[in-house]
């Protein structure tokens, strides 16, 4: 047997113990699945499944809590680091992270993003950015790029009109009660594994107070963006990456 031919046999997957057996309802190609793993995997590395508290948005991931076997707390649009906050304050033991979408931390929630960051608030805040609103019918996001087409700006972006792009990472970055500000991908092994670790150390370091962390993962949306789901890697590569480069942008734990 040729152990280069990717075919059933050959491939070797474990799934984490924290995810169920729960048909996700995402469309093919999304990165959510991915990072719901990763997620998954460093709360059992980290022994922390009986201590994680969860926060879920409205948008796309608004079910993520049918996938991950943790306690998870439901929280209004925008509102999950307010939520997040309180839970952490009330049980300062436990690991507290939101998951959100770019319309929720990016757009109806920035003033509960941006004060929770700045109050350094020992949480973890996901911020799944795809560029679009991929939940309600692909309208514009605050991530969304210029000239980027979408269903309320069919002719593209135009700054003029529409503003500029929000670059919520960089403006993490610059607040005092940041301690871990990153920005990673899902779209190879290579970067997934390193997603993994931001994962981690944001999380670590929430559990050692200090301070707020923000993980971003610029991802795709192949039916927002009407595009197959190597065709949605691709054009991700090609255009978002230069507005939104990976990489870690603070990182002040220590870790």
């Amino acid at each position: 047997m040729n152990n280069d031919i990717i075919s059933p046999e050959n491939l070797v997957y474990a799934k984490p113990e924290l995810m169920n057996d729960t048909t996700m309802h995402y469309c093919p190609g999304c990165s959510h699945g991915v990072v719901h793993k990763l997620v998954a995997e460093v709360i059992a590395e980290m022994q922390m499944e009986e201590k994680t508290v969860g926060v879920c948005p409205v948008g796309c991931a608004v079910f993520a809590y049918r996938y991950l076997d943790i306690d998870w707390q439901e929280a209004p649009h925008g509102r999950a680091p307010a939520v997040a906050t309180a839970v952490k304050r009330l049980w300062p033991d436990r690991l507290v992270f939101t998951y959100q979408g770019d319309g929720d931390l990016a757009c109806i929630g920035t003033a509960e993003s941006i004060h929770a960051l700045n109050r350094g608030e020992n949480i973890v805040m996901i911020f799944i950015n795809n560029a679009i609103y991929g939940m309600t019918g692909g309208q514009m996001a605050p991530t969304t790029l210029l000239g980027q087409k979408t269903s309320t700006c069919p002719y593209g972006r135009d700054p003029k009109l529409h503003g500029y792009p929000l670059n919520i990472t960089e403006l993490a970055s610059k607040l005092e009660g940041t301690c871990y500000v990153t920005r990673q991908s899902v779209d190879t092994v290579a970067s997934i594994r390193q997603a993994k670790k931001a994962i981690k150390k944001a999380f670590t370091a929430s559990m050692e107070g200090k301070g707020s962390s923000l993980v971003e993962m610029v991802s795709t949306c192949n039916s927002g963006w009407k595009v197959s789901p190597a065709k949605a890697n691709e054009w991700m590569r090609e255009n978002m990456f230069d507005k939104y480069p990976k990489g870690d942008l603070k990182d002040n734990t220590g870790l």
